[in-house]
């Protein structure tokens, strides 16, 4: 795609990425096919072809719109359109961009921007978002539905992390923001179930929110200083030899990931970013590696488990481009998955998207739940704690995160 830069972005890093990323673009089209809001709204400029020309727009130095921000706006960043891309575009990297550029253009709404701004305060902060979910549950009939749906029940803790047995292989994991308050037994789980297999998990208490919700809230600054904090926090443990980060979020994993590319120039923290998302693996690579000693523990419990939907996230297929380890490991563990049609699909969960975008969020929700109820399963699975409490919120199908199903089978 041709295209002029404005010079005051042309010397500039993101002027750069963006530039190469808009020539590798041929203008094909490929990408509609698989865009959640295009199938949709059925607008071209909701489209991720059309949200490249308004971002090419933006980049040459046109005024910068309302309808611009919209379109944007819209975007799940869901990647679905990378995976269909046959020019490799990285169109999740070139709306990064655009996005900043607009919020740095074109202030918002009062509303708009209070909403924008209690959510970076309170979401990246555990102890804050702890109060803020027992608050919300007491005071649940008085929310407005797109946040009461989002607030599971309480869940009972499960049984404790497992102490550390000195074992030679030690990983770290990242307990993130929001699942240790709404889903506490996921990382647990996943500790447990890697103990089985010789591997202590531990979590870093300094470590905290990868940098997700600011990044993707277009406060950009704020998001790379949760990213420097984690990596000073898991920097002497790298030092130390651990060997992996492990990210039970799909989400979380994928922002981890692209640390090397978010803080690239960084002259002090690029080459620790590029070695930290080298380390950073989703909990089915780990198992898919170790197959065989766990198929062989899960051999010793040959019970059929019944009939399962696994709802693959978007950025676990489309961002770590994992896809069929997860559900080989739960036919391994007796469950019977049932098909999921549009699988590639999003559900409509994208971070904030469902509470800033409830609408879109909630018409692809309802299209996820039909898809994933049609074979008739008793349970669901999925493997992003965004997913799995837009799925849950008012739906009468159970839905868990599959690390714990192995864990449960197991014990």
């Amino acid at each position: 795609m041709d295209t002029k830069i404005a010079p005051e972005l042309r010397t500039t890093h993101a002027g750069q990425v963006a530039e190469e990323i808009l020539r590798k673009c041929v203008h094909c089209g490929f990408c509609t096919a698989t865009c959640p809001t295009y199938q949709l709204l059925g607008d071209e400029l909701d489209g991720p072809r059309g949200r490249i020309y308004l971002i090419k727009q933006v980049l040459e130095g046109k005024p910068v719109t309302e309808k611009t921000r919209t379109h944007l706006d819209r975007c799940l960043t869901c990647r679905s359109c990378e995976t269909t891309c046959p020019s490799g575009v990285k169109y999740s990297h070139l709306l990064n961009v655009g996005r900043e550029l607009v919020e740095a253009r074109l202030p918002r709404s009062f509303g708009d921007a209070l909403a924008r701004g209690l959510l970076k305060a309170v979401l990246p902060r555990p102890t804050v978002f702890r109060v803020a979910v027992a608050v919300g549950r007491a005071a649940r009939p008085l929310l407005p539905s797109s946040l009461a749906d989002r607030l599971p029940p309480t869940q009972i803790a499960g049984a404790s992390w497992p102490k550390a047995a000195g074992h030679q292989r030690r990983m770290l994991a990242l307990a993130g923001c929001v699942q240790p308050s709404l889903a506490p037994n996921i990382n647990t789980a996943a500790a447990r179930v890697f103990a089985r297999l010789g591997i202590d998990l531990f979590e870093e208490a300094k470590a905290g929110c990868c940098g997700a919700v600011r990044f993707h809230l277009n406060d950009h600054e704020a998001a790379k200083k949760d990213m420097r904090r984690n990596i000073d926090a898991w920097w002497p443990q790298v030092e130390a030899g651990v060997e992996a980060i492990v990210v039970t979020a799909s989400g979380c994993g994928v922002q981890v990931r692209d640390y090397a590319h978010i803080l690239a120039d960084d002259t002090v923290y690029a080459e620790k970013a590029a070695k930290i998302s080298a380390l950073c693996r989703d909990p089915s690579e780990i198992l898919s590696a170790e197959k065989a000693g766990l198929l062989a523990l899960l051999a010793a419990r040959p019970e059929r488990r019944g009939k399962l939907a696994f709802h693959s996230p978007c950025t676990l297929q489309h961002g770590l481009q994992i896809r069929g380890s997860i559900e080989a490991l739960l036919q391994g563990a007796g469950y019977e998955l049932t098909p999921v049609a549009d699988s590639h699909l999003c559900c409509g969960s994208a971070g904030t998207y469902a509470i800033l975008q409830p609408e879109l969020a909630g018409k692809l929700r309802e299209n996820k739940l039909a898809a994933l109820n049609a074979g008739g399963p008793a349970l669901a699975a999925t493997a992003n704690i965004g997913c799995l409490t837009h799925l849950q919120a008012g739906s009468a199908l159970p839905v868990r995160h599959w690390i714990e199903l192995i864990d449960e089978v197991l014990a």
